[in-house]
């Protein structure tokens, strides 16, 4: 599992005819790091990092803070046809991503909102997958609760953010961080409504990019750390996190 990033980092930081040899050196003698500067500064990779950042800053605010709310609703309170709503919703898992996205582009491009934040952002400002399961999360707290709270005068949005978002932390951050990574390794959305390049986000921007360098294999990797290496690093912190979330929020499967 380590050995595509090892070799990737290997790669990085060889000449071009290192990593065009037979057989592979596994490492080379005399590192060129500054393949990395080189490749930075061969494009504008500070505007996709800062690009990548606010799309998946907002978009995890905003599917979590959506979620969260539906969650609650379906989870606690009782209106009339919940459970059928509920399942209309659940039908939708069923329909692949892909089908979405000719609606999704037809509408947004409507909307004159192509080449935008919005357009990165909107469509994924919700998602069942995220409500299913913290919905469940919040089944296992018990009723009892809830109705403590409402006895001591707390309203359903005190109780929300005070009690059961505490309580179901576990579950809610190995969400956001789940959410995190999926936005910001997303290609196929961004590429379709990003035409500009000072819109692309980082993953559209490295396709471009090998394009442009052609055969220039350490460029090419060391353009593809870029995107990796500050999702590894947020894993390996956040990592126990994401372990709780799936061992209490019941996020297996």
């Amino acid at each position: 599992m380590v050995f595509p990033f090892f070799w990737m980092i290997s790669t990085a930081v060889k000449t071009p005819s290192e990593a065009a040899t037979v057989p592979p050196i596994m490492w080379p003698k005399h590192p060129h790091w500054g393949n990395f500067v080189s490749a930075f500064n061969s494009a504008p990779f500070a505007r996709y990092l800062l690009n990548s950042v606010i799309v998946t800053v907002l978009t995890t605010v905003a599917q979590m803070f959506t979620s969260i709310l539906a969650a609650f609703a379906f989870s606690k309170l009782k209106f009339w046809g919940k459970n059928i709503i509920f399942m209309i919703f659940l039908s939708t898992m069923m329909v692949p991503i892909e089908m979405l996205i000719i609606p999704n582009y037809v509408t947004l491009s409507e909307a004159h909102l192509m080449n935008t934040y919005f357009a990165l952002i909107l469509p994924w400002a919700a998602s069942f997958f995220t409500v299913f399961t913290l919905r469940q999360a919040f089944n296992s707290v018990p009723p009892q609760v809830y109705y403590a709270a409402k006895i001591d005068g707390a309203t359903d949005w005190k109780y929300l953010w005070t009690v059961l978002v505490p309580i179901c932390r576990s579950s809610i951050v190995a969400l956001t961080i789940l959410e995190v990574i999926a936005s910001w390794n997303d290609f196929l959305w961004p590429m379709i409504v990003t035409n500009e390049p000072n819109m692309r986000t980082l993953p559209v921007a490295v396709s471009s990019f090998t394009n442009d360098v052609g055969t220039n294999y350490p460029f090419m990797m060391a353009a593809a750390t870029f995107v990796i290496i500050p999702m590894i690093i947020l894993y390996i912190i956040l990592q126990k996190y994401i372990i709780q979330g799936i061992s209490k929020g019941g996020l297996v499967g």
